[in-house]
């Protein structure tokens, strides 16, 4: 645990120095995109709009909406987005808080299509296999001049390496990026804007062919058009989600005089599972009584989490608590759960038990006779989430009562509004029903919506810096790519 903390800090005083690490990949062009020019651009540009630009050395002073909403620019125009691999509305919730409009979103499963069109009624929702769209579908519901943003957060089982299995599997999955670029070609797109696990870095296209998957992206990308982009591996924690979750991102642009930068980190000192789980009341397992009204002990992130004016989706307060439902679990599952401590897994408590002791409580099936790493860890309070992941219900116990997490609860860790409504699909189904996706997987496979947020923010300022300029840009071809990459995470 030292060097874990001594890492940590090693991290922060990085992050505090707003520096990037950057790194070249052979063969490609490297322009460097300093965080100086970043913020000198936002100075400019809220200066001319009469604001202020606030130091980003100011930050421990000041409240976490206040950081999270500082050097926002004026939005002079409608900035739209198509959402591709949508899921239930990750990306859309956090761009939206962010000033963007989604006109568009494909997604084939329907549960997450329920959950999507019950919380983003106004954007027009194609329930279908993305490979199956085309342009007719999408652009009556898109502007002349063609859409601003297309997000493409394609399933990532084969690439993850939380599962050997799944990113053993060399199938079609992998290559659902051309979808990606298909649909952002489609409609005149500006920017594009992938994202996945850390693991499509590595994969390779198959077991005897050491082409990686991600090289193939690169290099359609600029065929596309799109050879101005940057790439980057980005952590959750360090934009407001009370949760370490490392996500690949390479955004790219027609446009190859822009400046393209990911949005800086902004929270050096991750919030906490405690400051998630604030204001939320105990629940009791197995007694179907769903907590239904908020406790006092509110923390300014879960003050964020009920703030409906920063969301854009009304005014005041969320005053309604939903989805915190506590699941049913069998006795011997419960006595489990008295074993562990915070910090604690199911790994630990087959390591600290002698053979006897394991055997016992086997047979009477309190401990499985298989050890399952990532399962049954009780989280930490004053520290942030692991990753939240489809299995988060098997994953994750309350890190006080003894229990599993409720649908809110991991709602926070992802930093989804208590105002969001996971209206599609049951509460559970087994994970090998590939059609339809129960209310935990949903959340676990969702982009954060404040990193959507942050990355929001960012392009909405180098769209508005590429249209101040007010140059004509021609787009960009396949010689001279111009190739950023970063891992600020």
């Amino acid at each position: 645990m030292p060097r874990q903390a001594k890492k940590r800090k090693s991290n922060d005083s990085r992050e505090r120095k707003e520096s990037f690490h950057v790194s070249t990949t052979p063969g490609d062009q490297l322009s460097v995109c300093e965080p100086a020019e970043q913020l000198d651009f936002l100075k400019s540009l809220m200066a001319d709009n009469g604001q202020t630009f606030q130091p980003f050395s100011t930050l421990g002073q000041w409240s976490m909406l206040d950081i999270l909403q500082q050097n926002a620019v004026a939005i002079p125009r409608e900035i739209t987005h198509v959402d591709c691999f949508s899921g239930v509305g990750g990306f859309c919730t956090g761009l939206q808080a962010a000033g963007l409009t989604t006109r568009v979103a494909l997604e084939k499963v329907q549960s997450c299509v329920d959950t999507y069109v019950a919380n983003h009624p106004s954007v027009h929702v194609i329930r279908a296999d993305i490979r199956d769209v085309t342009a007719q579908k999408i652009l009556p519901f898109c502007p002349k001049e063609g859409i601003d943003l297309v997000t493409s957060g394609m399933p990532c089982e084969t690439f993850s390496t939380a599962g050997n299995t799944s990113r053993s599997f060399y199938d079609d999955r992998q290559f659902l990026f051309r979808e990606g670029i298909r649909i952002a070609q489609i409609v005149n797109a500006k920017f594009l804007l992938f994202e996945n696990v850390p693991g499509i870095t590595s994969k390779t296209v198959g077991k005897n062919d050491p082409t990686r998957i991600v090289d193939i992206l690169k290099k359609e990308m600029r065929q596309a058009g799109y050879g101005n982009f940057i790439e980057v591996i980005l952590d959750a924690a360090h934009f407001g989600v009370p949760q370490h979750r490392r996500r690949f991102f390479l955004l790219g642009t027609r446009f190859p005089k822009v400046r393209l930068s990911p949005p800086l980190p902004c929270f050096p000192n991750p919030l906490t599972v405690e400051d998630a789980l604030a204001g939320l009341p105990p629940v009791q397992p197995n007694s179907w009584q769903e907590g239904r009204e908020y406790q006092e002990n509110k923390s300014q992130y879960a003050a964020l989490m009920r703030n409906l004016s920063f969301w854009r989706i009304g005014q005041g307060e969320q005053d309604e608590l939903t989805y915190h439902m506590p699941m049913k679990h069998r006795p011997a599952t419960l006595e489990r759960f008295t074993l562990l401590q915070q910090g604690e897994s199911l790994k630990d408590l087959f390591a600290k038990c002698d053979e006897p002791t394991r055997l016992a409580l086997q047979e009477r099936r309190v401990l499985p006779r298989q050890i399952f790493i990532k399962r049954n860890y009780r989280l930490k309070p004053g520290l942030p989430s692991p990753t939240v992941t489809s299995h988060c219900l098997d994953e994750f116990v309350h890190p006080t009562e003894h229990r599993a997490l409720t649908v809110r609860e991991c709602a926070r860790l992802q930093s989804f509004p208590d105002s969001y409504r996971f209206e599609g699909g049951p509460y559970i189904v087994p994970h090998i029903n590939r059609e339809v996706q129960d209310k935990y997987e949903q959340i676990g496979d969702a982009v954060p919506p404040l990193l959507a947020f942050a990355w929001g923010k960012a392009i909405i300022q180098q769209l508005l810096q590429m249209e101040k300029k007010n140059e004509r840009h021609s787009e960009c071809k396949a010689a001279d790519p111009i190739h950023i990459q970063f891992d600020i995470s």
